[in-house]
This record gives C-alpha cells, sequence and structure tokens, in this order.
C-alpha cells in the first residue's frame, strides 16, 4: 500500500503545506477529509496546514445543521450560491471573498479547549503583525444559529469593536483535528444579507489582503511544533481522484453527511 502523500518521509519531522487550491466547495470539503485520514492512518502523523479559497460563493453547513430556511435552497437554485456540508461543526458559512484555513493536527490535546486555545493564540499573533488586535469571543462553546459570525464563541476571534473576524470549528477523527476557520475580507453585502438578514462584518479603514492575512497565520501557525521543518506539497495525481470520488458526500442532499 502506498503511503498517503501528506505523511510521506521526504523528512521525518516535517510538515506539510499544501498550496493555495480554488476548488469547488464539495471537493475543498473532501480533501481536508481526506488529509484528516491519511495523516490517522499513516505511521509518521504529520500536522497539515492548507489555506484556499472557492471557485464560486459557496454556503458551508455544519455536520449537525439540518434543518434550512427555504430562501438558502431558493438561492441555491437560482445559482447564486452553492450548499455543501462540512465535516466540522458549527452554523453556516459563507465563502466568498474570504480566505479559508484548514489545519490537520494529529494527536491535539482535548483537555478543556486547548485545542481552540493554542491555535487561537497562533492567529492573534498572525493578526498582530498585520495591525489587527483580537481576543476570543464571549458566547458559550454550544450558541446555536444558522449564521456562525451572527455570534462569538470562545473558539472564535474578534476585534477590538467586538465583531467576528474568524470562526472556527473542528472535527476530530481517531484522536487528531482537523480545524477549519473562515476569514471574510470582502464578503459580497448583497448575497450575505440574502442569506442571513443581515449586514456583513466589515473592516475599518479596510481588510488586509488574503495574501497578508495567509503568510501571517503561515508563520504563527508553526508555532506549536518548533523545530519541525514544513515542505509544501501540492496534491497529488491520486488525492484528486480520491478527493473527486468523495466529493458527492459533501454536497447537501447527499448520503453520508
Amino acid at each position: 500500500m502506498t503511503q498517503p502523500a501528506s505523511c510521506r518521509s521526504e523528512q521525518r519531522n516535517s510538515g506539510r503545506m499544501v498550496p493555495n487550491l480554488a476548488l469547488d466547495g464539495a471537493e475543498q470539503m473532501a480533501l481536508d477529509a481526506l488529509l484528516l485520514e491519511e495523516c490517522w492512518r499513516s505511521e509518521q502523523r504529520s500536522p497539515v496546514i492548507r489555506f484556499y479559497q472557492w471557485r464560486r460563493p459557496t454556503l458551508s453547513l455544519g455536520r449537525h445543521l439540518r434543518e434550512l430556511p427555504d430562501r438558502w435552497h431558493q438561492l441555491a437554485n437560482d445559482g447564486q450560491v452553492v450548499l455543501v456540508r462540512r465535516p466540522s461543526g458549527g452554523g453556516a458559512v459563507l465563502h466568498a471573498g474570504g480566505l479559508t484555513y484548514a489545519l490537520i493536527w494529529p494527536m491535539a490535546p482535548r483537555q478543556g479547549k486547548k485545542a481552540y486555545a493554542i491555535l487561537n493564540n497562533c492567529i492573534r499573533r498572525g493578526f498582530q503583525q498585520l495591525g489587527v488586535s483580537l481576543r476570543s469571543g464571549d458566547h458559550p462553546q454550544d450558541a446555536g444559529g444558522f449564521n456562525c459570525f451572527a455570534r462569538s464563541t470562545l473558539a472564535d476571534l474578534v476585534d477590538e469593536d467586538g465583531s467576528k473576524r474568524i470562526g472556527s470549528a473542528q472535527f476530530w477523527q481517531h484522536g487528531h483535528l482537523l480545524q477549519h476557520g473562515e476569514i471574510p475580507l470582502t464578503p459580497p453585502v448583497t448575497l450575505w444579507r440574502s442569506l442571513f438578514k443581515s449586514p456583513p462584518p466589515q473592516w475599518h479603514p479596510k481588510p488586509p489582503s488574503a495574501q497578508a492575512v495567509e503568510d501571517a497565520l503561515m508563520t504563527a501557525f508553526k508555532k506549536p511544533w518548533p523545530g519541525l521543518e514544513w515542505i509544501s506539497l501540492p496534491i497529488s495525481a491520486a488525492e484528486r481522484v480520491d478527493l473527486q470520488t468523495r466529493a458527492p458526500l459533501y454536497r447537501v442532499g447527499a448520503s453520508g453527511l
């Protein structure tokens, strides 16, 4: 059996950085789930970081979010948004004009939301490099609601004005963590209002660029693994075939999720 690309031994003590890929929503979710599975199946169990954007405006739904407003289905039927289901939890997130991160952390700590705390500290440090001060949200961890950005839990980060800047969610498999996060930068105002009946978060005076955020967070996310060498490794041909095979599972209405 061929060892997964995400954990091949170019370096025994190495992490993998996957270059930014613009795929459709179901393919993005399938790839994240695949990378998580590759790592827990591998003896090496190397961490993986990737940032990505979306080919079309996409509404991703937390794995337990089932009853959806009729207007979301109508907007999907009209071709204004694509609906997909995330492997991670939480509410609904609009992916358009923003930056998404996925981090796979082998055998991450689970006690007292420690993994969230460690990674949020990394994100805070990254945004400090961009001149943006962030803090944790203050709603209960199990706070519900359709719109992920309508409230902020301890898993999320808000700015000095209380505006939510990063929403994060987790999925655990065999003790390994997949953490998703979305950073809205220039979300489409009309579509956001149509989906959530509220305005999108606004940056003052203006948002940082997606590339600046990616560079800052890529550096910050390496902090929990000092001394680890990070290798840029694109997805392989076999991984691309696998993610396309899995992608239908993440489309809303498909079986499995």
